[in-house]
């Protein structure tokens, strides 16, 4: 029997083991099948090479629970230790066996995976004791037994044991009851140990019988010892890829297509990348790659070894070239990463483009499913949109699709205005839109649908990347002005003509203080409406990103603004112009003159030096203007209350736009029938 103390540099070392080597206590039965994993595999790997020639046997590892002494064993038939072994590899804390044998048998072991040294000390996470019992497969070697509290001291005297291998047992602290628990034990083994290379068995099959389950003599293999993505492509089946699928993300709607990742240099790397359907934010779930490490699950966070766009595809990768900290619980970012990382991206970008080459109506299908993810990766990823470039899709209110080469083709000739800028014009709500995407369609234009969350995002990074392309909302402008080919034409009206009219629409306009108006006047074609709203584009789409970024909350919640555009051409307006000009012109026309010679007085006082009796004299006549101008909205405010077409008009322009709601359209259609 020997005694002895575990050599550590940290007197302290299991406390802190339990508290911070660790992120989770549960992963102290990865670690531990794990290291059961690679003795396996180590044995397997000696008989290849001739260096053991002993019987095999039943090479599993089995997981078994005996609640009655509180006690959970990990047991394996691999390679085993013995006394010499257990004070080079747990008695000296962090010195790695795998990484001793890897250098040794480093062209054919490739698949050990305890590379980290500290795994088996995960135990005393959860255990107040644990023995370690053990055969070595050396000849003639002598069994040997290793206890320890959880303190730096052990004792470990000799055994009989009649099975090469190691059983690991952990007597269960009072805390943590629930890993005594077959589910419990069932549920982790298949979160960790799912595909494992060597079958991990927990317990026997049940089956019901007589109105309950009853064991077999079955073995219950937890794992599957080949997983999809350890094959070759060209054994597998398209089923085959959906039935892993479906094991993978239960519940899931299948995958549109999957990317098969097979490399072994300069990095290994093997996976399998399902890309689901993502129509919104409210689908774009991460966490859904696993990683391996040589068929052990390490974790869900994949940030750092995918690019960020890429999180919301789903499936499994897998590479021993990852590095990892000791508790293999967290990546850590090296350049190895970034290469892998760069790899995952050129090969999503090769297989979609492959994908549009290959079969564009399929790809065409498939469209508005995949559109945000690969918008997102533009948006994210600058290698990605150049590469992405090729087969992005643009989809107009026709239903057609065009890359965007094939688009700017298409209407560069007619959506080039007189600054050389190329207009793409698009509609956000094609139903609430239709009049604005026809009157533009009326004259030649193209509009695109441009719907997706992702949107106003993707046409403000295409607008940076050329300064000659500019997206414009189908209804941000009346169609003369969407793509000007010219200057505004004059709306010939003499100045009293135009306050009158701009007076009597800005008197009813509805109030709103979340919305403000602006009114305009245009000379368009007399056959055009008689007044259009519209959203400055720039400040619409301000606006919306605001929305969607809390540091920007101020711009949000600033109105809205439009601007009502009256056609002075319109016969409608006509008339009503004249109807006022006659009722009320002479009278406002003196109030103008009079503001008007008030004002050149104002100015030439203001040019030369006043003194404090000029000053007042300068706010009397200010004052003066201002009640003047109380006298002209007052003039136009009790005219335009008895001119219901005035605010008919304006109601038909909100109306096409979607802002007549409520009562005002109530009262609009009151106000239309009486009309008649």
């Amino acid at each position: 029997m020997a005694n002895g103390k575990i050599g550590v540099t940290t007197e302290n070392i299991f406390p802190v083991i339990k508290k911070f080597l660790y992120s989770d206590n549960e992963i102290f039965l990865r670690e531990l099948v794990s290291n059961a994993v690679d003795a396996t595999r180590k044995i397997q790997t000696l008989t290849s090479f001739g260096d053991f020639k002993g019987e095999l046997g039943n090479l599993k590892v089995s997981v078994s629970i005996d609640k009655e002494a509180g006690t959970l064993t990990v047991s394996d038939h691999g390679i085993g230790m013995d006394a010499s072994d257990i004070e080079k590899y747990i008695n000296q804390i962090a010195f790695s066996g795998a990484e001793e044998f890897l250098e040794k048998y480093k062209d054919t072991a490739n698949s050990i995976i305890g590379h980290f040294g500290l795994g088996f000390y995960s135990a005393f996470m959860v255990a107040k004791k644990v023995i370690i019992r053990s055969l070595s497969y050396k000849d003639g070697a002598q069994a040997v037994e290793w206890i320890c509290d959880g303190s730096p001291e052990f004792e470990m005297h000799p055994i009989e044991k009649s099975e090469r291998g190691t059983d690991i047992i952990l007597y269960i602290d009072d805390e943590f009851k629930e890993y005594l628990e077959k589910d419990r034990i069932i549920g982790l083994l298949k979160k960790y140990c799912r595909f494992l290379p060597v079958p991990v068995v927990c317990g026997k099959k049940e089956e019901w019988k007589d109105g309950k389950y009853i064991e077999t003599e079955e073995d219950f293999v937890v794992n599957s010892t080949e997983p999809l993505w350890t094959r070759k492509p060209s054994e597998l089946t398209d089923e085959d890829y959906l039935k892993f699928y479906r094991d993978l993300m239960p519940g899931r709607e299948d995958p549109l297509f999957w990317i098969h990742l097979n490399v072994d240099y300069p990095f290994t790397l093997t996976g399998i990348l399902y890309f689901p359907k993502v129509k919104s934010n409210i689908d774009l779930q991460r966490n859904r790659i696993q990683l391996y490490s040589n068929q052990v699950y390490v974790t869900d966070q994949v940030e750092g070894v995918v690019p960020e766009f890429m999180t919301i595809m789903q499936g499994v990768i897998d590479s021993p070239d990852i590095p990892l900290n000791v508790s293999r619980s967290y990546l850590q970012a090296d350049r190895q990463v970034k290469k892998i990382s760069s790899y995952i991206s050129k090969k999503v970008a090769e297989k979609l483009e492959k994908l549009f080459t290959s079969n564009r109506a399929e790809f065409e299908k498939k469209w508005d499913d995949i559109k945000i993810f690969i918008q997102y990766g533009m948006l994210t990823d600058e290698k990605f949109y150049e590469s992405a470039r090729k087969f992005y899709l643009l989809r107009n209110t026709k239903g057609k699709y065009f890359s965007l080469e094939e688009y700017k083709t298409l209407v560069e000739a007619t959506q080039t205005d007189k600054d050389s800028t190329l207009i793409y014009l698009y509609t956000t709500d094609p139903t609430a839109q239709y009049s604005y995407i026809s009157q533009a369609e009326e004259k030649g234009y193209d509009v695109l649908v441009m719907d997706g969350e992702l949107d106003e995002h993707f046409m403000s990074m295409l607008e940076s990347k050329d300064q000659k392309l500019r997206f414009v909302r189908v209804d941000s402008d009346i169609p003369e002005r969407l793509i000007a080919k010219e200057e505004n034409k004059a709306t010939n009206l003499s100045p009293v003509d135009a306050d009158l009219l701009q007076g009597l629409f800005s008197d009813r306009l509805p109030a709103d203080d979340k919305t403000q108006f602006i009114v305009a006047l245009e000379a368009l074609d007399s056959t055009s409406a008689p007044a259009t709203v519209t959203q400055n584009e720039f400040m619409r789409r301000m606006k919306k990103m605001a929305e969607q970024q809390p540091g920007m909350a101020f711009a949000a919640q600033m109105p809205d603004s439009y601007q009502l555009v009256v056609n002075t051409n319109q016969p409608a307006v006509k008339k009503l112009l004249e109807a006022a000009s006659s009722a009320i012109g002479n009278k406002l026309g003196e109030i103008l003159s009079r503001i008007n010679a008030i004002n050149e007085e104002i100015s030439k006082e203001r040019e030369s030096n006043t003194d404090d009796d000029k000053k007042k004299l300068l706010e009397e006549k200010e004052n003066e203007v201002a009640e003047l101008r109380k006298q002209q909205n007052t003039l136009i405010s009790d005219y335009a209350k008895n001119r219901p077409e005035i605010r008919q008009i304006i109601d038909l322009a909100l109306l096409q736009t979607g802002l007549l709601k409520g009562r005002e359209l109530s009262e609009f259609i009151s106000r239309s029938i009486s009309l008649l």
